[in-house]
């Protein structure tokens, strides 16, 4: 990647100078971050020591938590610093880690729950082979597949982005390194980046969303034709937490990216952006965990076996 830039570091400015206010929302976000950690990567950790959560479902829900973890922590710590920091900086090299990070995680996250919603129509669709057709040989691509298209997006993103001429100003009115705050203050001609970013996203959003409607038209189908109000209900409550994460993510990206230049505003997007990579990794176990019966009984085994653990090791 040709440095052709002036600049040697970029400034965050984020959401205000106010120090009281500053000091607020570090501790605020400080709150979120560590929920979001507690809550994704302790869903990894139930799903690897719990035998009845071995299967295709959880183990695609474990990578989604996994996933959620790294996009956060991408973000989050280094937003966390700016607040108490009198220097809001970081260094060229750190804006570009951070933005291939940050498009690799989101993007992933997108292939990923595509393929959940084909995991759901395996399983829904054709109940009696899902186990004998979703073996490892089959999701296991399905995952590495969704990481491969995530980082083959991040480095096509990245490189167009930092290709640009920075040498008019460094100071990104923005929480972290992303395409938009950067485009606006590049010295360069951004007409074939801003193409390029609606080209890479809409590609990524469209075949994504895609999969994920036509594998719910075959659900709805199958739903359909179920004749049990408690079976009907049993599927809806499995594809709703699904259906739900897929919503506000894809809802968010699509606000945030595919919208006309003129209509950008960057202290409105860096709200939209705290949402979608800060506040919906938080959501995220919740979502998929609040109305999952497994996934309640598997933490309820995990409290009962510290319990006694406890009372083995301090009997009084």
């Amino acid at each position: 990647m040709p440095n052709n830039t002036e600049v040697t570091m970029f400034v965050l400015i984020g959401f205000t100078d106010q120090l009281e206010l500053q000091i607020t929302l570090f501790l605020l976000f400080l709150a979120i971050y560590l929920f979001t950690l507690v809550g994704n990567l302790g869903l990894v950790v139930l799903v690897v020591v719990d035998s009845r959560l071995h299967t295709p479902m959880y183990h695609f829900l474990s990578v989604l938590s996994f996933l959620d973890a790294c996009y956060s922590s991408v973000i989050t710590p280094k937003m966390l610093v700016n607040f108490l920091a009198q220097d809001k900086v970081i260094s060229f090299v750190g804006c570009v880690v951070q933005m291939l990070l940050f498009i690799t995680f989101g993007a992933t996250e997108c292939f990923l729950l595509a393929a959940m919603a084909y995991d759901r129509y395996m399983a829904i669709c054709n109940p009696l082979l899902y186990t004998a057709i979703m073996t490892p040989r089959v999701y296991v691509p399905l995952i590495i597949g969704s990481y491969v298209g995530g980082v083959t997006h991040a480095i096509l993103q990245t490189v167009a982005t930092f290709n640009l001429s920075f040498c008019a100003s460094n100071v990104i009115q923005h929480i972290f390194c992303d395409v938009p705050p950067l485009l606006a203050i590049s010295c360069s001609d951004t007409h074939v980046n801003e193409l390029l970013l609606v080209i890479f996203v809409s590609s990524v959003e469209i075949f994504t969303i895609l999969v994920v409607l036509v594998s719910y038209v075959f659900i709805l189908a199958a739903i359909l034709r179920i004749r049990s109000a408690s079976g009907r209900k049993k599927v809806f409550s499995t594809c709703g937490s699904h259906l739900t994460g897929v919503a506000i993510y894809h809802g968010t990206i699509l606000f945030m990216y595919l919208r006309p230049t003129a209509s950008y505003s960057l202290s409105h997007d860096m709200v939209v952006s705290v949402f979608y990579t800060i506040v919906i990794p938080m959501l995220n176990p919740i979502i998929y965990s609040l109305r999952n019966k497994d996934v309640k009984e598997a933490v309820k085994k995990v409290v009962e076996r510290t319990r006694f653990t406890h009372n083995i090791i301090f009997p009084c």
